[in-house]
């Protein structure tokens, strides 16, 4: 009995008609890993669940969030058509979605002006609960790291911890997240309320945008109206329907 022929991994989560012999040039030289993603059906992939997503940022185990696998097919597609565009996705995010002109100078010191800050929908989030809102921080200033491990020095995880809580944490009410998840709590390595919100920043080698600073925030199950406000109404990239 002959084996069945491997299916190719771009072939997976699109319509037949949109199947090719070649592979796609935006799924070229893909790492193991987003080619594993791409070549795995989206019925077989499972949402992290809140409890999930905050013992991964608490273990600092960034590298285990995903996209669902369609999602990423479209977001290297994306990628690949703004690098031709704009010759860089970080080019594409400056002009479009920042609006922020080079060279970029802050103001003053860090999280010191809101005009150095811009909060707006990660265009391009993980594979999480539906109920999770993933947001991206960009600043103009840089968050001063320890050049020996990468992670952000004391002071600058203060700074961005004080922003935290100003911005996100004063607007959010109590969480009811235990009730749901039957008793499951979120714990976090800095010692604050993380039930409802938490932030973290990508390692370097994590980052699909380099050149501009910013760190993620996700939120459990937030006042839409809050979201809005704090995005000043921002769409998502991947919710555009003519992507």
């Amino acid at each position: 009995m002959g084996s069945l022929e491997a299916i190719p991994y771009w072939h997976y989560n699109v319509p037949d008609k949109e199947k090719t012999a070649e592979c796609p040039a935006f799924l070229l030289n893909l790492d193991d890993k987003d080619r594993r993603v791409v070549g795995t059906p989206d019925a077989a992939y499972t949402l992290r669940t809140w409890p999930e997503v905050c013992d991964i940022i608490a273990s600092n185990r960034l590298d285990v969030f995903q996209r669902v696998p369609s999602q990423l097919r479209r977001y290297k597609a994306f990628s690949h058509r703004l690098a031709r565009q704009y010759g860089s996705v970080a080019g594409f995010v400056l002009r479009e979605r920042l609006r922020w002109h080079e060279p970029i100078r802050a103001r003053g010191e860090p999280f010191q002006f809101p005009d150095d800050v811009k909060i707006i929908h990660n265009d391009w989030p993980y594979g999480l609960d539906a109920r999770i809102v993933h947001l991206v921080v960009w600043t103009k200033f840089e968050l001063e790291a320890d050049p020996a491990t990468g992670d952000l020095t004391d002071r600058a995880r203060a700074d961005v911890d004080a922003f935290m809580s100003t911005t996100f944490r004063s607007r959010v009410p109590p969480s009811q997240v235990r009730n749901i998840y039957s008793g499951s709590r979120c714990t976090n390595p800095w010692d604050i309320d993380s039930s409802q919100v938490m932030w973290f920043k990508n390692w370097r080698a994590l980052k699909s945008i380099h050149g501009v600073e910013h760190f993620h925030v996700v939120m459990f199950d937030p006042d839409p109206e809050f979201i809005r406000e704090i995005t000043n109404g921002d769409i998502p990239q991947c919710d555009r329907a003519d992507l």
